[in-house]
């Protein structure tokens, strides 16, 4: 059974930085296109960065230049690297992907990728 296991989530002060990890288990993450998503309170889910099975990767205008998205195909990983964060960046992030061998363009829609992890919060607050 092929599932991600998410890690990193947390509270950070405004100008901070996280990073997000999302391990693939049962697949090669290098294999497929990964996205990272947000769902923020009575909004919906966002496309914030996707890196293709080609490892370009793709960001949302709100996050590009304070967002790095990359692969580790040893560790068998895909990371979100979060820097200069905003009380507007503050959500639940979820790693998802896309099981094709179609490479895509753009981070994509949510209904487009069908492999989901549970979920992290990110609160970004003084």
């Amino acid at each position: 059974q092929l599932h991600v296991a998410e890690s990193g989530g947390g509270l950070v002060q405004p100008g901070g930085s996280l990073r997000l990890a999302c391990a693939g288990d049962g697949f090669s993450v290098g294999a497929y296109n990964i996205g990272w998503f947000r769902h923020a309170p009575g909004q919906e889910r966002e496309g914030v960065s996707t890196i293709n099975n080609r490892g370009i990767s793709y960001y949302a205008n709100s996050v590009k230049g304070r967002y790095t998205i990359s692969r580790d195909n040893i560790k068998n990983t895909v990371y979100l690297q979060m820097n200069s964060l905003k009380p507007e960046d503050t959500a639940v992030y979820y790693c998802a992907v896309e099981r094709t061998d179609r490479t895509r363009v753009g981070v994509g829609r949510p209904d487009e990728y069908d492999l989901w992890g549970q979920g992290l919060q990110v609160t970004v607050s003084s």
